[in-house]
């Protein structure tokens, strides 16, 4: 199969589909890789590497999605190279549907068979291509709001761990998925004081017996919530439904009672966020302001340490991207049922059942496309 590697164009998007060593590997299994002149420089990785991994470089997008049997991305495409794919092309990617009418009208009027990462499962009924990113963006999450918290910054002025003498900053993390677990971790590493809310009774015992007195666990209602935000310096949004929007946990009228210089970090935006008064944001400018509350909505977070991400990323992806390029991407479909489960969009027709409940489309089942 001949793989297309383009080079992305999102926002301070700086991570690649695809690293040197995984187009070794795709040449070594028969397959032919063409990637786009400099995709890979924000990794660090020289046209040169690419070369030596066997890779043809090839000078624009348009070669790449002109030839080019699969296209293997890392966000979203947008709307330029939405444009330019075809019928019976197989994009390999993040998508992130269901809060995007736009992509997912375009992807349908492509024709284009399209793989969602962040829908494909595993036996333990996880998201392990989903899993490396939200552990980056988890860790991130913390950075970013802690930053944000800083006075330059329009926050309350806080450091997130304190001093000796002075109490640390409160942090609340709404989920406790990898995301959650990955924020509380470099929460309670920076001693702060964390509270992590969610709704599955086991996962706030897993919560609790990892992390024992360092971080309290709620389990989420109503008036929990609403007692825990307004204690909060810094609050997390962490919470995921595979494939579908992501609930607002906090309204607008929640935040209007926050204190002045409270920091929102909304890691769930890519599925349109868990705040009302949540919008996307880049890393150029990533950070505004609603009701004296500090919002920071970046929505593709790991590219910020593209490297880190590229490579965490394709020690999941490689074995898929193999899958589906020994196999076409029917017959991998057919063996693996959890790659299946990533088939967003076929031949026109929603194939994710979330999606297409959440942007009132027909439901086409994928069990059918592969028939």
């Amino acid at each position: 199969m001949l793989i297309g590697v383009p080079k992305e164009i999102k926002n301070h998007e700086y991570r690649v589909g695809m690293t040197p060593e995984s187009v070794s590997e795709a040449i070594h299994h028969g397959h032919s890789v063409i990637i786009e002149r400099s995709a890979g420089l924000g990794i660090g990785a020289s046209d040169e590497h690419y070369q030596n991994a066997g890779a043809e470089i090839v000078d624009t997008a348009d070669d790449v999605f002109d030839r080019a049997e699969m296209i293997v991305k890392v966000k979203e495409p947008q709307a330029s190279e939405r444009a330019r794919l075809r019928e019976g092309q197989l994009l390999f990617t993040y998508l992130h549907l269901a809060p995007d009418p736009s992509q997912t009208k375009d992807l349908i009027d492509s024709g284009a068979t399209c793989i969602a990462y962040e829908t494909i499962t595993d036996p333990h009924g996880t998201l392990p291509l989903l899993k490396p990113m939200s552990q980056v963006a988890g860790r991130m999450s913390i950075q970013a709001g802690a930053t944000a918290l800083e006075k330059s910054h329009q926050g309350k002025g806080l450091l997130l761990g304190g001093v000796p003498g002075v109490t640390p900053a409160n942090v609340v993390i709404l989920g406790g998925g990898v995301v959650g677990f990955n924020a509380a971790q470099m929460a309670v590493g920076l001693q702060a004081n964390v509270t992590i809310i969610d709704k599955n009774p086991a996962v706030l015992e897993s919560l609790s017996h990892y992390f024992g007195s360092k971080a309290k666990t709620l389990y989420s209602t109503q008036s929990a919530l609403h007692e825990a935000v307004l204690a909060a310096d810094l609050i997390i949004g962490a919470v995921l439904i595979p494939g579908a929007a992501a609930p607002k946990l906090i309204s607008q009228a929640m935040v209007q009672t926050m204190e002045a210089g409270t920091v929102l970090v909304d890691v769930a935006i890519d599925q349109g966020g868990c705040f009302e008064t949540s919008k996307a944001t880049t890393h150029a400018d990533p950070t505004y302001v609603v009701d004296e509350v500090v919002h920071y909505c970046v929505a593709n977070m790991p590219g910020g340490v593209a490297k880190t991400s590229t490579y965490a990323l394709n020690n999941a992806t490689l074995p898929f991207i193999l899958k589906l390029a020994n196999h076409g991407w029917k017959k991998a479909c057919q063996q693996d049922s959890h790659l299946l489960n990533g088939l967003n969009v076929w031949q026109g027709k929603i194939t994710n059942q979330p999606v297409a409940e959440s942007l009132g489309y027909a439901f086409f089942p994928p069990s059918k496309a592969i028939q």
